[in-house]
């Protein structure tokens, strides 16, 4: 029989296998209310499982009301938007895929209106709220000033991420990542361009690694051990003194003692003037970095745009998976058309096998 390009190989992950090797990456649709999941959501999911994803990770979800980006943010702290979710993830599941979901806090790069309104803080009457972050530094000076976490408040912190964990479970959830990068809440707590506190979650690398770790632990302790927690990361803040790739594989090592199972690794969001050398797969480095000192699987992300450059990255060893994002919004289909490029025979939709090129 002929073997597999290494893209459509399937990978096992403690007890769930994944048909192949691509992801789709979290992508924020900014079209919820209330934090509720609606048909939008539905069918821009479900048409990546339709399209032969193995797994479909729902966007940024906010752990709390304060935790969004903006007021049409994804949520997972109440019931209605668990309620909301089942139909999304009963339908991933029954596409053969697997139905994921990134939790997450925005931190202070919260309270901001959706990205195609005007720039700037949210106004009141937007439903505006006070952002927090581990250190009251705005992002820039068209973000919301943040209040400083007390200790107490950073508590509440770990107790909503706890609290999401197990509502998506409930909302039928198989994978989750916990979304630590791109300049959000527990990527501040990282950084030491963002964090500034002298306290316990402050100073050293071990101080400000405190608080991810804890949030990695609880959720790891609560997700079924037969099920996997992965962890996205800024493997580099871009920028002299701040978070860098040794930094990334120290922590990642942590975290794989912990029980994490993959890294995600992508990079910047933590300072607005970040000096990034972007271009076809400019992150790639990081996940092969991590993958080779720490001995686990990761996952590359960024301008990751052809199958045969996707399958470059996998048989080079440098990531065990792909996530692909603004190429999935282009063409949802991405993965039926890659098998096609590779010479792979993979099964189509039945509903669509009659367009299926032979």
């Amino acid at each position: 029989m002929k073997s597999l390009p290494q893209l459509f190989s399937p990978l096992k992950i403690r007890e769930l296998t994944l048909k192949n090797r691509i992801v789709v990456s979290p992508m924020c649709q900014y079209s919820a209310e209330d934090g509720v999941p609606n048909d939008w959501h539905l069918v821009h999911l479900g048409s990546r499982a339709v399209g032969g994803a193995a797994v479909v990770i729902a966007e940024a979800t906010a752990v709390s009301p304060e935790g969004r980006i903006s007021p049409n943010d994804l949520g997972i702290w109440n019931q209605d938007q668990v309620t909301a979710f089942k139909k999304i993830t009963q339908f991933i599941k029954q596409q053969n895929s697997i139905a994921g979901i990134q939790i997450a806090h925005a931190g202070r790069k919260g309270s901001t209106p959706v990205p195609w309104a005007a720039r700037g803080p949210l106004e009141s009457k937007d439903g505006a709220w006070t952002p927090v972050a581990p250190s009251a530094i705005a992002f820039s000076p068209t973000y919301p000033n943040p209040k400083e976490l007390t200790s107490i408040e950073i508590n509440s912190v770990v107790e909503q991420f706890t609290v999401a964990g197990k509502n998506a479970l409930d909302a039928g959830f198989e994978l989750v990542e916990i979304h630590m990068a791109h300049g959000y809440l527990l990527n501040e707590f990282l950084s030491p361009l963002t964090n500034k506190r002298t306290d316990e979650y402050g100073g050293s690398i071990e101080n400000r690694m405190r608080l991810p770790l804890i949030i990695a632990e609880k959720i790891r302790g609560l997700w079924p051990q037969k099920w996997p927690v992965l962890v996205r990361i800024s493997a580099t803040d871009w920028a002299d003194g701040g978070w860098t790739l040794e930094d990334s594989i120290q922590f990642s090592k942590k975290l794989k003692d912990i029980g994490i199972d993959l890294m995600d690794c992508s990079s910047g969001g933590s300072i607005a003037d970040a000096k990034i050398k972007t271009g076809p797969g400019y992150q790639v480095e990081f996940s092969h970095g991590v993958r080779q000192a720490t001995g686990m699987l990761t996952g590359a992300v960024g301008m990751i745009t052809s199958p045969e450059q996707a399958e470059r990255i996998l048989n080079e060893g440098q990531a065990d998976i792909v996530l692909l994002a603004r190429e999935l919004l282009r063409d949802p289909y991405w993965p039926l058309h890659a098998a096609k490029a590779l010479n792979a025979e993979i099964e189509w939709p039945k509903q669509y096998d009659r367009a299926k090129i032979k």
